[in-house]
């Protein structure tokens, strides 16, 4: 289940409180700093991306730069998400799996962001000149085939990096590294409200400490056990 579909209540937040105490004060800390600097202002999408360690590593960037969300469209082919390439990143960042583009696009438009696709090809904003202040969802498709004909047809406005030499396109990782870096960087001096809801926040906390926590799924279980009447 996402964790957008938790529903925080004081349950919630008593049970959060309750998984707190096994983990350390540093431990704690840290997820506070790093969700103080979380944004959903951007998100980020790969579709079709065949090459497990190219959306591996766009994990892992998402992570660093702090874009809490992850959408990955697998219309044509499933995989999984290399764990030893993500580096723990699949613990932090919130993965969203779609068999259909349309149902990823549908889901993001009704949440306000407009679709950016990320094409070097004639026309498309130019990274320094990219607009921050609206919600966007960035799709990145494949360095051979980029993105399908359909989401290009369907998006908002396009985006590329400026390239100086004879190669017309960069690796999937490398894109996502270099645009997710400026505009994060760009967002935050700007005067956008990017940061997570305080409910936000602890739907995120809750999550990671289940992921932290040995056995969490035996605490819990046994927390609500002993909550009954």
């Amino acid at each position: 289940m996402s964790i957008l579909a938790i529903k925080v209540n004081s349950v919630d937040i008593a049970l959060l409180e309750h998984l707190r105490t096994f983990l350390t004060d540093r431990r704690i800390d840290l997820f506070h700093e790093v969700l103080s600097k979380r944004t959903r202002h951007f998100t980020v999408v790969t579709e079709d991306v065949f090459q497990l360690h190219n959306t591996s590593a766009v994990m892992r960037s998402c992570d660093v730069f702090g874009i809490q969300d992850l959408h990955v469209v697998e219309e044509r082919l499933g995989k999984r998400i290399d764990k030893e390439i993500a580096m723990g990143a699949q613990k932090w960042v919130s993965l969203h799996r779609y068999n259909r583009l349309v149902d990823c696009t549908e889901k993001l438009r009704k949440e306000g962001y407009q679709i950016i696709a990320t094409t070097p090809h004639d026309g498309s904003t130019l990274l320094h000149d990219f607009d921050v202040s609206k919600k966007s969802a960035l799709f990145f498709g494949t360095e051979r085939d980029g993105l399908s004909d359909t989401l290009i047809n369907q998006a908002d406005g396009f985006l590329k990096i400026p390239m100086h030499g004879f190669t017309e396109s960069l690796n999937i990782s490398v894109s996502a590294a270099i645009i997710l870096q400026s505009i994060v960087t760009k967002l935050k001096q700007s005067n956008v409200d990017w940061m997570l809801s305080e409910e936000e926040k602890i739907e995120i906390e809750l999550d990671w400490a289940k992921k932290s926590i040995k056995s969490s799924s035996e605490i819990i279980e046994l927390y609500h056990n002993q909550k009954k009447p």
